[in-house]
């Protein structure tokens, strides 16, 4: 059960409104929509902001503890997460390049790259990011043309296919 918001908005509506103009984050928005509903209906339950704004309760209660322990600056600001780095490096992708095109000691599948990349690099890198790594970078797949049996007879076949 939720009760009346114990929260006080230290800032005036106009300059909150004139925020929410200027702000082109989502997040932001949605930040400052709370604290002016919170502004404007101080009798308002903090669920039904939560509700009306589409957000969850518990991070509408996360949102406002930031807001009374850091201030609005600290409270609208979004920090970037950036870009992972990958796993794989240059070199093991050039090495990996001329591995795949080697067709005299070709790469026999994903666990052989895997195998393969940590005795010549010393890297250990999981079988699930060689194999995606691969498929995104190499257009690899696992399959192969049936390989026919060396005892098999050409002619026999060539006279099987004649007879009516």
């Amino acid at each position: 059960m939720s009760y009346k918001s114990k929260i006080i908005v230290n800032e005036e509506l106009p300059e909150l409104r004139k925020k929410l103009q200027s702000a082109k984050h989502q997040k932001v928005k949605l930040k400052l929509k709370s604290l002016i509903m919170l502004k404007e209906y101080p009798d308002k339950k903090q669920e039904d902001i939560a509700n009306h704004l589409c957000v969850g309760y518990s991070t509408l209660k996360r949102w406002y503890r930031s807001y009374h322990m850091q201030g609005l600056n600290a409270f609208l600001r979004i920090i970037p997460t950036g870009v992972r780095k990958s796993v794989v490096s240059k070199e093991i992708h050039e090495a990996m390049q001329v591995k795949l095109n080697d067709s005299t000691d070709p790469l026999l599948g994903y666990w052989h790259a895997v195998i393969w990349v940590e005795s010549t690099f010393n890297v250990t890198i999981k079988y699930q990011t060689i194999r995606k790594y691969m498929i995104k970078h190499f257009n690899t797949k696992l399959k192969v043309p049936r390989k026919s049996h060396y005892q098999k007879d050409d002619q026999a076949i060539e006279a099987f296919l004649k007879t009516p």
